[in-house]
Order: C-alpha cells, then sequence, then structure tokens
C-alpha cells in the first residue's frame, strides 16, 4: 500500500496572508521552521515550513524542490511572526521577509583558500623559499605571503608543490569574539548599583518582565543596564539584544561595549554591507552572537536563546517604520519578550507616555535614576524670548544667545547649536511671482542644500539642481530660499565668529559610519568649537567640554495637528540640552522662542517634568488619546482624485459596527499627492478594551477597492502626513 504524502505549509516572504501548501516528497525531511524551496508560479522561492498537515489535499499540489541546510526558525520566532503580522495588520509573508532580509545567510557560508607552513622541508631549499616559509607561519593569501616575504608568486606555487606549503580554508564568516562578563564595570553609586542590582535579579528569573529605566540625562543608564547584560551572559548560550534608534548611536556605542565585555558587539543595520548583514544573521541563528547591536530591524533576526532585549532611547520616534511595513519597534520589541519569555529594559530620560502610562498601572518595573555620577551636574535651562529681543534681520541668532556663544568660546569650552532642519533653506520661493517650489507629482517643498546646488526633497528622495530661472514664471535669479537650515546657520556662524571651529552634523553631512566616527572624534578630542547638529545631535553623545547648548528654534516642533507634537517637544529639547555639562564643567542651554507660555517650553525651563506629564495625559484622557485609548490610521492612494474619493465613499459605507470605536474622514492627507497618487486619510480611535487590529482587519475585508486604489493600515501611527 503506497505511504500518504506528506503535506506542509510553506509561508512565502511575499505580501501573502497565509502559507501555501506544498507536498513533500519522500526524498526529503522538513519539519516546522525549516528553508525549502519551492515554486511559485514560474519562480522559485525560499519560504518556511510553517506546519505539517495531518490530512491529505483533495488537489494535486506542487513539490517542495529542495531543504536548505541553515538552522531553521524556531518556533517561538514563528510564534512572534504571527502575532506580529496580526497586531500590525500586515500580511505574516511580508513580516517573514523582514526576518529574511540576507537570504544569502542561508546557503554555505562563504571560504577562502589560503596556505600555512607544513613542518616539511623543501628538497631544494633557496634564499627566497627561506624568506617565504619564515613568514608562512599563519595562514594566508598566496599573494600576500609572496608580497610579505619579498618573493615572486612562483616561489609560493614551487614550496605548495614540494610539500612546504599546503592549503587550507578559512570561513569569510567567522564567529564573533565572545564577550567576557566578569571584565571589571565601572564604579557605580549607590543609586545605581541598587538599580543594576535589581535588573540582575529580573534577568535572573528567566521568564518575561519589562522594566522601565527612567534617568536623567547622564545618570549612567547604559552603565547600569550593561550589569543586566552581564547577568544574562552568565548562562553561555543566553543571546541579548540592544536597540538604538539611530546608527550614529551604534557606532557611538560599540567603544564602550568594548571597554565593558573586551569585545565590540554584532551590529545590524543599513550601514552594514551585505557581507557583514550574512555574517550576524548566520551567527544569531547559530547562537554564536551573544551581543547585538543594532536599528529597528534587529528585532526580526533569528535568536536562538534569546534572554534580554534593551531598547535605548525608547521614546525615540525612530523606532517607528513608516515606510514598507509599519511598526513600532519597541511595541513589538515588548511582544518579542513576551514570547521568548525573557527579560526587557526600556531606558529614556524623557520617556513615552505610553511607557509611563504602563509603568504607573504596574505593568511595568519604574527604576528612577535622579541624579548625574559624580561633580557633573543637570544643565540650566533659559528661554531666549524672540518676542522680546528678537535677531537681527536676515539672522537666526538672537542676542542673548550670542552672547553665551562668545562667553563660551572665550572660555576655551565648546558649544552646541541645534536646529531640525536639513539643508540651507527648507522653502524655495520665487519673488516674482510667489511660486513655492515642490517635488514633481508630490505636494512637499523641495529644500535648498547650497552645498551641493541642489534642491531636494527630504519625503521621495527627489533632486535636482536649483534652477537659474522660475520654472513657473521664467523669471531669472529670482529665486531664493526662505527660513533657516543648518547649512544657513553654519553661515551665520562662520560669519559672526570669526575663527571659530566650526562643523555640521546631520545625516546629509555624513556620508559613511567611518565619517561620523571621526567628527565624534573631532568633537571628543576639542578640535571643534561650534558643532551645528539636527536631532542626529541629541541622543548619547558625550563631549566632555561642551558646556553650551543653544535651540536655535524651539517652536518647529509644536507646529501642525500631530497629537504628540507637544511630547515630541518636550522629549526633543530635554535630550539635547541634556549634552551640555556631562563632566566637570556646569552646563547650560539657551532655548530660543516664540512660545514662551507653551506647556512644553513653559515647563522644560521650570524643570518640572512630573507637571508636564500630568498636563500631557490629562489632555489626552479627555480625548481618548493614547495612552487611554489606540489610534489607528487608514491610508487610501489613487492616481487621481476622483478615484481615491470613490474608494473612500466605498469604505465609509463598509465601515463595520462596532463598540468603542470612533472614526474620523475621509479627509485629504495634508500632503494630499505623493509620488503622483492623491491620498485620503481616516482617523480611528477605540477603547483600550477594544481590539483595534482586528476592527482594522475586518474593514479591509469587507470592502473590495478597485485595482488602482491602495489601502494601508497603520496601528499607533506616529506621522499624520
Amino acid at each position: 500500500m503506497p505511504s500518504r504524502p506528506r503535506i506542509v505549509s510553506v509561508l512565502l516572504p511575499q505580501p501573502l496572508p497565509e502559507p501555501f501548501d506544498y507536498e513533500l516528497p519522500e526524498t526529503l525531511n522538513a519539519g516546522p521552521g525549516s528553508f525549502v524551496t519551492v515554486s511559485l508560479g514560474p519562480r522559485e522561492v525560499t519560504g518556511v515550513v510553517w506546519a505539517e498537515r495531518a490530512t491529505p489535499s483533495n488537489r494535486k499540489l506542487k513539490p517542495v524542490q529542495d531543504v536548505i541546510g541553515a538552522p531553521g526558525l524556531s518556533a517561538n520566532m514563528r510564534s512572534f511572526i504571527e502575532r506580529a503580522a496580526k497586531y500590525i495588520c500586515a500580511p505574516s509573508g511580508m513580516v517573514l521577509a523582514m526576518a529574511m532580509r540576507s537570504r544569502e545567510a542561508l546557503d554555505e557560508p562563504p571560504v577562502e583558500t589560503l596556505v600555512v607552513r607544513t613542518g616539511d622541508t623543501p628538497p631544494r631549499m633557496t634564499p627566497a623559499r627561506e624568506q617565504a616559509l619564515a613568514q608562512a607561519t599563519e595562514p594566508m593569501s598566496g599573494a600576500e605571503l609572496a608580497r610579505k616575504a619579498g618573493v615572486s608568486p612562483g616561489v609560493v606555487k614551487g614550496l605548495l608543490e614540494a610539500g612546504a606549503l599546503m592549503h587550507v580554508e578559512r570561513s569569510l564568516d567567522p564567529p564573533f569574539p565572545l564577550p567576557d562578563p566578569d571584565l571589571p564595570a565601572k564604579q557605580l553609586t549607590g543609586e545605581q548599583a541598587e538599580t543594576s542590582a535589581y535588573l540582575r535579579g529580573m534577568v535572573r528569573e528567566a521568564t518575561f518582565r519589562a522594566a522601565l529605566l527612567d534617568g536623567v540625562t547622564g545618570s549612567g543608564k547604559t552603565e547600569v543596564y550593561f550589569e543586566a547584560i552581564a547577568e544574562a551572559l552568565q548562562d553561555p548560550e543566553a543571546q541579548v539584544l540592544v536597540l538604538l534608534p539611530e546608527i550614529a548611536l551604534t557606532q557611538a556605542v560599540t567603544s564602550r561595549f568594548e571597554d565593558r565585555f573586551g569585545v565590540a558587539p554584532a551590529e545590524w543595520h543599513s550601514a552594514a554591507g551585505s557581507s557583514a548583514r550574512r555574517r550576524v544573521w548566520r551567527e544569531v541563528a547559530a547562537g554564536r552572537a551573544r551581543i547585538v547591536v543594532g536599528a529597528r530591524s534587529a528585532l526580526f533576526l533569528p535568536f536562538a536563546k534569546l534572554r534580554l532585549i534593551i531598547v535605548d532611547e525608547e521614546h525615540d520616534q525612530s523606532y517607528k517604520q513608516e515606510d514598507g511595513v509599519l511598526y513600532h519597534a519597541r511595541d513589538l520589541a515588548v511582544l518579542r519578550a513576551s514570547v521568548e519569555q525573557c527579560a526587557i529594559i526600556l531606558a529614556s530620560a524623557t520617556p513615552s507616555l505610553e511607557t509611563l502610562h504602563n509603568a504607573q498601572a504596574g505593568k511595568y518595573v519604574h527604576l528612577r535614576l535622579h541624579a548625574r555620577p559624580g561633580v557633573a551636574t543637570l544643565p540650566k535651562i533659559a528661554l531666549a524670548d524672540m518676542r522680546v529681543e528678537p535677531p537681527e534681520t536676515g539672522r537666526w541668532i538672537g542676542p542673548q544667545l550670542a552672547g553665551a556663544i562668545e562667553q563660551t568660546l572665550a572660555a576655551k569650552e565648546q558649544a552646541l547649536l541645534f536646529l531640525n532642519r536639513r539643508g540651507y533653506a527648507p522653502l524655495v520661493i520665487c519673488r516674482a511671482c510667489g511660486e513655492r517650489l515642490k517635488a514633481p507629482d508630490t505636494d512637499s517643498w523641495l529644500v535648498e542644500h547650497r552645498y551641493t546646488g541642489r534642491l531636494v526633497c527630504h519625503l521621495t528622495g527627489f533632486t535636482m539642481e536649483k534652477p537659474l530661472a522660475c520654472p513657473h514664471c521664467g523669471a531669472r535669479g529670482s529665486l531664493t530660499g526662505v527660513g533657516p537650515g543648518v547649512e544657513r546657520l553654519a553661515e551665520e556662524v562662520h560669519t559672526r565668529f570669526r575663527g571659530a571651529r566650526v562643523e555640521i552634523l546631520s545625516s546629509d553631512t555624513v556620508a559613511s559610519a567611518d565619517d561620523l566616527r571621526s567628527l565624534i572624534a573631532r568633537m571628543e578630542t576639542g578640535a571643534i568649537d561650534i558643532l551645528i547638529g539636527t536631532q542626529i545631535v541629541a541622543k548619547g553623545h558625550n563631549f566632555p567640554t561642551l558646556t553650551l547648548v543653544g535651540v536655535v528654534d524651539a517652536d518647529a516642533g509644536l507646529r501642525g495637528g500631530d497629537l504628540r507634537a507637544g511630547e515630541r517637544t518636550f522629549q526633543l529639547l530635554l535630550q539635547v540640552a541634556g549634552r551640555a555639562g556631562r563632566a566637570d564643567r556646569p552646563g547650560r542651554a539657551i532655548i530660543q522662542t516664540y512660545a514662551t507660555e507653551s506647556p512644553a517650553i513653559a515647563l522644560l525651563a521650570a524643570g518640572d517634568r512630573d507637571a508636564f506629564i500630568a498636563h500631557e495625559l490629562d489632555q489626552r484622557r479627555l480625548v481618548g488619546f493614547p495612552p487611554y485609548g489606540r489610534l489607528g490610521a487608514v491610508i487610501l492612494s489613487a492616481p487621481t482624485a476622483e478615484q481615491v474619493d470613490d474608494a473612500a465613499r466605498m469604505l465609509s459605507e463598509g465601515q463595520p459596527n462596532a463598540a468603542g470605536i470612533d472614526v474620523w474622514g475621509p479627509a485629504p492627507a495634508p500632503i494630499t499627492i505623493l509620488r503622483g497618487r492623491h491620498r485620503r486619510r481616516f482617523l480611528v480611535r477605540s477603547d483600550r478594551n477594544v481590539d483595534l487590529s482586528s476592527f482594522l482587519a475586518a474593514w479591509k475585508e469587507r470592502v473590495k477597492l478597485p485595482a488602482s486604489v491602495r489601502m494601508t493600515l497603520d496601528v499607533e501611527p506616529y506621522s499624520f502626513m
């Protein structure tokens, strides 16, 4: 009697909601989690066996073509992918795609062929052969040996033929060096030691627990959570994931990891090359990468035994992915910790209201660090009311900040000027006709970058040379930049503070990780007098002689209809002010503002974080916004306004009836046209006890939209553009 064919469900890294069934030939063996090659239409695709079906199929199935020998996805990882997909209303195949970012890591690791001495003496010895054998004590390439010994490649070849040298293979993806958790730590203060002891105990429990590590800027949060990492690493198989919001921070903290654990961590971020990502993915899956530091996508690495997750700067909006699969890494990190049954630490000097609310409700342990260690003190914050003392016409630095910069330079100390606008000017306008230059097919203003002579759309990436004449009216020489960006601010600083060494730090000015390291090193050694930067300078940097922070336009983040505008402004300004006075010299921050009465500005200057939090929570409670409710967004786009309006009407009519749900819209998105597509938005608010993800998914299923219309679901939106 023929054996019953084995049927496996294979999830593919495609925008597909569920696995497809395939027949597993008797010659192959693959269980849940195995990577397999299957056919999808005319293509061969790598997927993951999600389950084995007990019941036979009533239709002819395609066979699994091959089983890949790489370590499979664990049951925990598969559960995380399923639960994350449901929570963020994304096809599970797209979440799997994020976990398979390095497809080449599934293949056999590449090797290089080297030569090394065998110990045998060739029958004929010459001075050249002696030189080569003297250098061949360690494996190296034949070309490198010839170069090092100063001989020809023919000498190396002859030694190989004579048996005095032999070929050896070495993996191009060697294991990462093992960290040593028992290396001496920095001396901790009493408060730091007490907090680290609690976190160590939490890690030892080896179950899901979450802690908010809430410490003022410069209070030593990193040193404290290092001790939790050291505790986790006492288990020789345990792995630790540290999430950071910016690649810049990844570079900045690497040396601190080396000091504490003796080795650099494995890094995972977009700036790493494909070979580096291949190595990290493979070593993580094999359990040999013990500490991984990375940006939000590191959350989807296939850890073999994850025992601790740390989300540093947990409040940072960079953790929200705004394109492709939309998700917030902080929220999914908590989900992953619950699946893995491991501890998670959320660290910040300015925690998000959602995290604070969870701590106040007892869902998270709330651990506080109230002071900076040693003689370092928090900076004094002063407001410069620009309505009372405005800057001179054509300038952006007011008299109060200008005087403080002069004093700082005279004292041989450093200043940091913060302006969260890249480029030279955020808007280019024609003086003749009033035309505001926008990106083609997009309602987004072009930003002038004078250093490169180009106009750039930071939303779509469109770039063009700045035209000599207005594209609308043809007037020559009429285009002018309006408002300041960091380049324009640097121009003013060079003019006003002659002789000062000035540099800009923004994502436009550091082309590589090496450029960033070099700039940070110059700042740390005092080779820069005035650093001008965007929000990249606000996080995680320690500059010993930086004593003055000047915020040029504190009100920029308060504009617009973002419900988190006040929270974000308070967090960002407190973080950037916290860069000052982190060593033995007292620091100060001067904040230029036209809105001194704004709670975010006034309570920041008063140093009353608790009052600001209470105010913001009261405002959110009144309208049922997060953390007291939940938000979702539905974004429709189509080639024409008529098509998207028709689709919006269809979606409105198909809305499910549900208690505890409010739907607002449709309304034109603030950026109504993006890449040639017209956009409409719905905003959905739900009570905390309502499954918002299920409501959004059900709403999407109820309406069959035309193929020309795209629908995007965003759970807990952070951008309202």
